[in-house]
């Protein structure tokens, strides 16, 4: 084995969300870390712009969310998306149609206006790409003692043991290779290195189609008057060719929003094997014949181009080899999924390594990761794919077609703004297709929907909830492997979000009114342990944290003398829907089973 130059807790390969992510709850937790990127620069394309509400209560935890929401889309300029006919036409007489909106859909919560996100998060969803995200997540990475961020600094080998991963790493500024030895690997390199080093295969279907991302700077206000959307499909009958799909303009800031946005992003999708996706000229044609926009000469900052897969990994494990990200999972960007469960897969890993590093918990805590986050990135998967071939629906409902000529499109479509005897039927069928399209821009069960399934979740014995809708219903509730359900509570006069007890790395007891024995039994094990375990009494009367709306009693599921145990990740592991005789040896049963620490005792890094 080769001698080591550095020494470190936890390596993290890969500078993206899920690498950035992991060394800022690390060193939240407390852990050192050294975390690399063979790349210069963070990322330089305006892609991934959705942080759902999870992520932001995450990075709220973190701490980086103000500097995230600063920098943000306004919630007023992200309430949905809309379907438009191109801007302009070269034929006189269908002017009357040029850049009309045929339809709406609302996104993300509406600009947190939907009850139902509402009542979900304390947070709402933020719009903010991928270029203007990564700076501040590595800045603020990079601020923390515990943690060292080296960007342009590649991993050219690593070897693993029983005790530790040794990892070699190329300076590309100075060509030089050093030696680092760690306890753990992340790899969240996007699955360029890690998982072939660690001999980690992927399934699935890859080339599914190439999409070409344009991003550009133009002013457009004048071809838009509503500020409130930030995705638009134009379609323009003048260029049947394109009409398979049109083109997406998505508002990208970094100053302006809605339609005043400064910079935009436009994505066409091309067959896997089509020569013109590789064509500069050819693109950025489609782009100005597809908005109906000829003559824009945008500034053209970046073409990049992507290939949609459907991939999973075989395992998030190998030995003490984690994959985060696109390491482990790949799908196409409908719903903005992929970045969210890149952080997600980070929040439900950390605080994991946090509690082994820190001699708390047992090495077999570590495989609930793969057993948690394998399943909810699968079907994270399944409802990105679904949603990318759904995108023909729409386009169906408009009767618009690649082999009509342009007359016959623009008579197809102008019964939805005209009256003729077809316009109720069509535009209902259209008000149809739009509907189905709450998959991709309303997936609340998605986001909060799932349950965790391992050996760190204790069930209670209560039937599973049969979900109404998996994607787009979330039906908050206490059983263990949930979600901890949203609830805002007062103490002191101060009103808190009943997540927030559960921030770095703490686990929290919530008790009924009547639940004082299971609080004095966490304090006293959170003592004995040393566990970061807090525990309070939540209801009406003499407790620590008043429910004055009533919003934790709707969802808790237990009496007033049961208890909740929510793992430092927001999870419930364990709930008790009533008093034990020995509530302190329950307890200490359910944290050793969530552990994987029969014999707990304190410990020390």
């Amino acid at each position: 084995m080769k001698k080591a130059d550095l020494h470190v807790p936890v390596l993290i390969v890969g500078g993206g969300g899920a690498g950035l992510t992991s060394s800022i709850l690390l060193s939240r937790l407390g852990i050192d870390s050294l975390l690399i990127s063979r790349y210069a620069e963070t990322s330089q394309m305006p892609k991934a712009h959705i942080l759902n509400q999870r992520t932001m209560e995450i990075f709220s935890d973190a701490g980086v969310a103000p500097r995230i929401l600063a920098r943000s889309a306004p919630p007023e300029n992200m309430r949905g998306v809309g379907w438009y006919i191109g801007a302009t036409s070269s034929d006189p007489a269908q002017q009357d149609g040029c850049g009309r909106r045929l339809a709406f859909a609302e996104g993300w919560g509406g600009g947190y206006t939907d009850p139902d996100y509402i009542a979900a998060s304390p947070c709402a969803a933020a719009n903010l790409p991928l270029i203007r995200l990564e700076p501040i997540l590595k800045e603020y990475a990079a601020e923390s003692p515990n943690a060292t961020v080296r960007f342009h600094h590649e991993l050219v080998g690593m070897e693993q043991d029983a005790d530790g991963v040794t990892a070699s790493v190329l300076n590309r500024d100075t060509g030089d290779v050093y030696v680092v030895r760690s306890a753990y690997l992340l790899g969240a390199d996007g699955g360029r290195t890690v998982g072939e080093l660690a001999g980690i295969g992927m399934n699935g279907m890859t080339n599914l189609r190439h999409v070409v991302n344009v991003h550009l700077s133009a002013d457009l206000s004048a071809y838009f008057d509503d500020p409130e959307v930030f995705i638009r499909w134009i379609f323009n009958p003048d260029y049947p060719e394109y009409l398979d799909y049109g083109c997406v303009l998505i508002s990208a800031g970094p100053d302006g929003w809605g339609t005043k946005s400064d910079e935009w992003v436009a994505v066409l999708p091309y067959a896997f094997d089509d020569p013109d996706a590789n064509d500069r000229g050819k693109v950025l044609a489609r782009v100005e014949g597809a908005t109906g926009l000829p003559g824009l000469a945008p500034t053209v900052h970046k073409i990049s181009k992507w290939v949609m897969e459907h991939q999973l990994a075989d395992t998030f494990r190998a030995g003490r080899v984690f994959l985060l990200g696109d390491a482990a999972h790949r799908h196409p960007p409908t719903g903005g999924l992929g970045l969210n469960c890149a952080v997600h897969d980070a929040h439900n890993l950390c605080w994991k390594i946090a509690a082994v590093l820190d001699g708390r918990a047992g090495d077999g805590l570590l495989d609930t990761y793969d057993e948690e986050r394998r399943a909810v990135a699968a079907a994270t998967i399944d409802a990105a794919v679904s949603a990318a071939m759904n995108m023909g629906s729409v386009v169906t409902a408009l009767g618009l077609s690649p082999q009509r000529t342009p007359a016959e499109n623009w008579a197809s479509l102008r019964p939805l703004w005209t009256d003729q005897p077809d316009s109720g039927e069509r535009r209902h069928r259209l008000t149809q297709a739009v509907a189905t399209h709450s998959a991709e821009f309303r997936q609340l069960g998605i986001d909060y929907g799932y349950s965790y399934r391992s050996a760190s979740i204790i069930e209670d014995g209560t039937p599973e909830p049969v979900r109404i809708d998996p994607v787009r219903v979330y039906q908050p509730g206490t059983r263990p492997g949930q979600p901890l359900p949203h609830a805002w509570v007062e103490h002191a006069g101060q009103r808190v979000a009943i997540g927030s007890l559960a921030d770095d790395g703490h686990f929290v007891l919530i008790a009924g009114e009547d639940g004082s024995q299971w609080v004095d039994a966490a304090r006293q094990l959170a003592a004995e342990r040393n566990l970061p375990l807090r525990a309070v009494r939540v209801g009406f009367g003499n407790v620590e944290y008043i429910d004055s709306r009533c919003a934790w009693l709707k969802n808790r599921a237990i009496t007033s003398t049961g208890a909740v145990l929510v793992r430092p990740d927001r999870f419930v592991a364990w709930r008790a829907l009533a008093a034990t005789a020995d509530p302190k040896a329950a307890l200490a049963d359910a944290l050793d089973q969530i552990l994987n620490s029969p014999d707990a005792t304190s410990g020390s890094r």
